[in-house]
């Protein structure tokens, strides 16, 4: 099949296998480049691996640090006549190279919020490893089913108390506009924490405690975002905001189950904004985010996901002296390049004079437009697009 990106409003519908394997491989290249980490994690299991900083989490573990993997997902395999979702692309390719480069890498595709997916991967780990030393959980889902009542949870992206306006962009067209979204009622309120609130990864290091599969000082951790005053309505004081609060509640419930039961840590890193299929999603932030990238690299700091994440387990959670700098609410704060108050200061000065006849001047759009391709393994330089190419590509460690 002759594979061509499908783009409807902030979603694409198809994936290249020959692109999105690419990606990963410049990802890899990326990661071998730099300087082996001395006091890494051997034994890791990536919860929401298969894209952006679970995916780069994986990679920057197998080759920065010669660490064994398990990654979980939930991604769809090709039919007959339809790629696969760029998740699965990303997966297999990373399984391949780090197999053919003599590592341990296995991969579980399914309901990461299920009971009985914990269970396989548990499993798992006392089968091949016995104990894991570092779990990240980096998972992103529109719903959640509750493994114990079998409700089933919706997030919305909506502000709270106020209505919310501001300006927005189709980053497709390049057209400005003006946007504005009414406030969550109180369930869509709670209904968000469920799905991307800290419940799950909660479920998922007490299992993995009351298994006895995690090793001694094990570290875990969890990815948030705050970002600038701009977004905070829709963002960081919205319904997502809310449910990020409850993440770093309970990452601090359960710093102290893991120092009681195992020596262990659990953080949350607060992360730089990056493209994303969901953070297209949320009105303003491709906006903001088109700003963003253009100050970021006039200054020789703009990180994509594996620059990132490097600089994490790097400056972060494996620094040579052990210690690990958080903020005055114990958080990893990897976001200080975005929040740079020189960046800010331009970004917001830009903001106001944006408009669809100036956009492609003050602002990095077509950087983004790049990038959100790159995402689906379009836009990667290197690929023939005109080449007819096989869709059904296999995972190996998953049974067909």
């Amino acid at each position: 099949m002759i594979v061509k990106p499908r783009v409807r409003g902030f979603i694409c519908t198809t994936a290249h296998p020959i692109g999105c394997a690419e990606h990963v491989r410049k990802q890899i290249t990326y990661v071998k480049n730099q300087i082996k980490l001395s006091k890494g994690p051997k034994r890791v299991l990536v919860i929401g691996s298969s894209t952006g900083y679970g995916l780069a989490s994986r990679i920057v573990a197998t080759y920065a640090s010669d660490a064994e993997t398990i990654g979980v997902f939930f991604e769809r395999p090709a039919t007959k006549s339809r790629p696969a979702t760029a998740g699965w692309y990303n997966s297999a390719a990373f399984e391949e190279a780090a197999t053919a480069d003599g590592y341990y890498a296995k991969s579980f595709n399914g309901d990461a919020f299920s009971n009985e997916l914990k269970e396989q991967v548990i499993q798992q780990i006392k089968q091949d490893w016995g104990t894991v030393d570092l779990v990240v959980y980096s998972l992103a889902a529109p719903k959640r089913k509750h493994p114990e009542t079998g409700e089933v949870f919706s997030s919305v992206i909506k502000p709270i108390g106020k209505r919310f306006t501001s300006k927005t962009v189709d980053f497709q067209s390049g057209v400005v506009s003006e946007t504005s979204i009414e406030p969550a009622s109180e369930e869509e309120i709670e209904q968000t924490i469920a799905v991307m609130g800290g419940e799950d990864w909660e479920m998922w290091l007490h299992a993995l405690a009351e298994a006895d599969v995690l090793a001694e000082g094990a570290k875990t951790v969890a990815y948030s975002y705050i970002g600038p005053e701009l977004t905070h309505d829709i963002y960081r004081t919205g319904t997502i905001g809310k449910a990020k609060d409850d993440l770093e509640q309970r990452g601090r419930a359960l710093n102290h189950y893991l120092q009681q039961k195992c020596n262990g840590r659990a953080l949350v890193s607060v992360n730089k904004a990056v493209v994303t299929q969901a953070s297209a999603a949320i009105p303003v932030v491709p906006l903001y985010i088109s700003l963003l990238y253009g100050e970021m690299k006039k200054q020789g700091v703009h990180e994509d996901c594996i620059e990132q994440m490097f600089r994490l387990y790097q400056d972060r959670l494996y620094r040579l002296d052990g210690e690990i700098p958080v903020d005055s609410q114990d958080r990893i704060r990897i976001d200080d390049l975005e929040m740079k108050p020189e960046i800010q200061q331009a970004v917001e000065q830009k903001w106001e004079k944006l408009t669809t006849e100036n956009i492609e001047e003050l602002s990095d759009i077509e950087g983004y437009r790049r990038q959100f391709l790159r995402l689906f393994g379009f836009a990667i330089e290197g690929v023939d697009y005109e080449q007819d190419v096989a869709i059904a590509v296999p995972i190996k460690s998953i049974p067909e």
